[in-house]
């Protein structure tokens, strides 16, 4: 294949997502509308795994996809049956459904080329437990795609990013001929709470890539033509705990030294963990969200329970503050003695994009597709991200990875009731990911 043939492929690649602006946009209102948060994904799951099926692709889902054991922050059993009852409600895909029960949620498409390189690319699929604005400014509602799952919003994006991998599976389906190597497209669940990733990096989905790609919706400046910032960094690492007290109940007034009291163990705990020292090796944090317990003003308490999290810029920094944060709260259960049971309930660690892989987006956007690309090579983010197991994952083998910001107009901040996105960065996101892919699988024989 000449250059002006490998052109001629890219020029195919940005002809057909342009086509398919409509399609993306309803695919990503339909998952918009309902929403479906982390291991409750089953309505959203089934539809990938069958529109995967239907394009040809081999599927994975359910137990092939996520180790059990490693999934995190999983909800009860009684939580999980009536959202697969109402995921069944609500359109699910009958054969794909029965597959996600036990919250065993998940979906990877495999595109089988022969010989080559094997890339892998992540789409999360999860929303949060937001209660979506029901004004008629806000996009969703006034136009009729607004969650109707009350509580739960994509408020992240999410949806968008479903819809995407979606499309890409189309086009490369389509270039299958132009291919060689394995190509893995990963629908993750419960990236929010950094709950899911690891569960799908246990499995070893990620044990023979070479090349990774990842991506997230992102606020752009007004002024900014660029539509794709090539890389990240700076992603805190993270470990979010449940840790339970539990004591003796007593009569506050007429017997309290027979009570053992939850919360003043609680209490000692959190005064403590905002006092671990800080790590001189770079940025750290540490918050205590939410506190219950008691039953009433004259009962010694004898439960309650606390969320919390640490991060750290580095993984090591983090696992400082998660030792450090054990500490304290074993501790004062031990001083006030009472018990304490830890639960992690999510997890990630720090991460950084590998240049050769920004410099190949970078080249692919500017040279191929003539799409603007951001001046900065690498944006730094704030939060923390569970792709950075699937980043590490590849990287310790070798190979490249890289995890892309696509820029466009957002309504409101991430996670707030407000949040919409203009939907050409579907279309975008589309073209980037396609493109990228052909220039790492494209047919060696014919380049």
């Amino acid at each position: 294949m000449s250059s002006r043939d490998c052109q001629d492929i890219y020029e195919q690649i940005l002809s057909l997502a342009d086509q398919m602006k409509d399609e993306l946009t309803a695919c990503r209102r339909d998952f918009h509308k309902y929403a479906e948060t982390g291991w409750f994904e089953m309505r959203t799951s089934s539809l990938v795994a069958r529109r995967l099926k239907d394009l040809g692709y081999e599927v994975l889902t359910g137990e092939q996809v996520c180790e059990r054991d490693s999934r995190m922050g999983v909800p009860s059993r009684e939580e999980l049956k009536a959202q697969y009852e109402r995921a069944a409600a609500q359109g699910a895909d009958p054969e794909f459904l029965e597959r996600t029960k036990d919250g065993m949620t998940g979906v990877i498409g495999i595109l089988r080329c022969g010989e080559g390189p094997v890339t892998a690319m992540r789409f999360d699929m999860d929303a949060l437990g937001v209660f979506e604005k029901e004004t008629e400014d806000h996009r969703p509602c006034r136009e009729g795609f607004a969650s109707v799952n009350t509580g739960f919003m994509h408020a992240c994006g999410h949806d968008g990013h479903t819809a995407i991998g979606l499309g890409v599976a189309k086009i490369l389906m389509e270039l299958k001929q132009f291919l060689h190597g394995t190509i893995k497209l990963i629908f993750q669940p419960a990236e929010e709470g950094v709950r899911g990733a690891k569960a799908v990096v246990d499995k070893g989905h990620l044990d023979d890539v070479q090349y990774f790609l990842g991506s997230h919706v992102t606020a752009s400046c007004p002024e900014d033509s660029a539509v794709v910032i090539p890389g990240c960094h700076g992603c805190l690492a993270t470990t979010k705990l449940d840790v339970t007290y539990r004591g003796k109940a007593a009569h506050a007034g007429g017997c309290p030294e027979k009570g053992k009291n939850v919360l003043l163990a609680a209490s000692a705990a959190i005064l403590n963990l905002y006092a671990i020292p800080r790590h001189s090796g770079g940025a750290s944090r540490i918050n205590v969200g939410t506190i219950h317990g008691g039953s009433g003003r004259n009962v010694v308490p004898d439960e309650v329970k606390m969320e919390l999290e640490v991060r750290g810029e580095t993984t090591e920094i983090n696992a400082y503050m998660e030792e450090y944060a054990l500490n304290v709260v074993r501790s004062a259960a031990q001083m006030h003695g009472v018990t304490c049971e830890e639960k992690k309930m999510g997890a990630a660690n720090s991460m950084e994009s590998s240049q050769s892989m920004i410099d190949r987006i970078r080249r692919v956007c500017t040279e191929n597709l003539h799409l603007p690309v951001s001046e900065e090579d690498s944006m730094k983010m704030g939060g923390s991200e569970d792709v950075s197991y699937m980043v590490n994952r590849v990287q310790e083998h070798g190979g490249e990875a890289s995890f892309m910001r696509l820029l466009t107009w957002e309504a409101g901040v991430g996670h707030s009731r407000e949040f919409d996105f203009d939907e050409t960065v579907l279309v975008n996101g589309v073209k980037i990911f396609c493109g990228t892919v052909f220039d790492i699988n494209g047919d060696k024989e014919h380049r």
